[in-house]
């Protein structure tokens, strides 16, 4: 497993914005696009190339472009999907699935209640978006199911993470091929499972509702 946490001055200005409680709602989704955007650019490193051949106003060349099977970006609903945008602006030609997995408050342990993928995704790459890692186990049922139908790798793009589910995590894929992208670690989870010092609920800033 591969972990990289960003500490581009960009993302850490950006994060700080997201952070307060007086951003707008408008404000925060436009915020929470750029973030993905930025750490679309860790989160595709690795992709893998094929060669194409071009010709430019002034010679032909060979160059390298994106090998099919495209990447599968999934958005963990709901406020995963305030980060779409953001990656799709990098890679326009992924396809998109969903997954709606929902933490249960009084347990804590995550609940799948939709999914709209491929049965089969052998040989993909999964990039899963959810913009906080706080438990690790919305994250950790997300990527169990990828693989459990065939994915051969993936890359998870959070926002914010804590500590204990970063760890919890490295635990559960420490030898598979994940890759796990932060744009910040924060201090811990507080006794309700909420990261700190955090943003607060991404899906009701996101989108102005209470669940």
């Amino acid at each position: 497993m591969k972990i990289s946490i960003s500490t581009h001055p960009l993302v850490q200005h950006k994060v700080t914005l997201l952070r307060d409680a007086k951003t707008s709602s408008p404000q925060f989704r436009g915020l929470v696009s750029e973030l993905m955007t930025l750490l679309a650019y860790e989160a595709t490193a690795d992709l893998a190339l094929s060669s194409k051949d071009v010709v430019t106003p002034v010679a032909p060349t060979t160059g390298q472009v994106i090998s099919k099977p495209y990447p599968l970006v999934v958005p963990i609903l709901r406020a995963g999907l305030g980060m779409l945008e953001g990656i799709l602006h990098v890679i326009p030609t992924a396809e998109v699935g969903f997954l709606g997995i929902k933490r249960n408050e009084e347990t804590l342990i995550p609940e799948t209640y939709a999914h709209r993928l491929p049965n089969d995704l052998a040989g993909r790459n999964i990039i899963i978006i959810d913009p906080m890692l706080a438990t690790g186990g919305t994250l950790i049922d997300s990527i169990n199911y990828v693989f459990e139908r065939g994915a051969s790798s993936v890359t998870a793009v959070c926002l914010i993470g804590a500590p204990e589910g970063l760890e919890k995590v490295k635990q559960e894929f420490g030898d598979k091929p994940v890759h796990l992208v932060l744009g910040t670690l924060d201090e811990k989870l507080n006794e309700v499972g909420y990261i700190v010092p955090g943003l607060g609920d991404a899906g009701d800033r996101i989108y102005g509702l209470a669940d």
